[in-house]
């Protein structure tokens, strides 16, 4: 463990002035990145079927589930509103998030498959919108 001086620092929203503070800095920078292997899942294909198809889901990095929520944010200038485009959210979590499938599917059959394989999809891709409550709820 490294000693750091007193000093004036910032701590994601809170400031400490002139006191002995200790904190452990990360040792191996890769605990920092997003995570480079993909992790499978196997989705039922139907409710009374044995048959299942994989799909590697891949971590996104901070700012690809910035993206994501962008995505989802349609803001009209003139009138000032707010759209929620939760289609185009998908779309772009399909095509950056589904490392591969078996079979392999292409992003458009992926956005082709029966509610109840694509509802177990939506289950495991990355919550960009739980991403943002967590952030708020950091914020608070």
């Amino acid at each position: 463990m490294r000693f750091i001086p007193p000093t004036r620092c910032s701590y994601v929203g809170i400031e400490v002035e002139n006191k002995m503070i200790v904190k452990k800095v990360v040792e191996n920078k890769v605990d920092l990145f997003a995570k480079t292997e993909s992790v499978c899942h196997f989705i039922k294909v139907a409710p009374n079927s044995d048959e299942h198809l994989k799909v590697w889901i891949k971590e996104p990095t901070w700012l690809e589930a910035e993206q994501a929520l962008n995505a989802v944010m349609k803001i009209d200038s003139k009138t000032q509103s707010l759209d929620l485009d939760l289609n185009s959210m998908y779309r772009y979590m399909v095509e950056n998030f589904v490392d591969r499938t078996e079979p392999s599917l292409s992003a458009v059959d992926m956005l082709r498959l029966s509610p109840f394989v694509g509802s177990q999809l939506k289950e495991i891709l990355p919550n960009p919108m739980n991403m943002m409550q967590e952030d708020e709820q950091k914020n608070e």
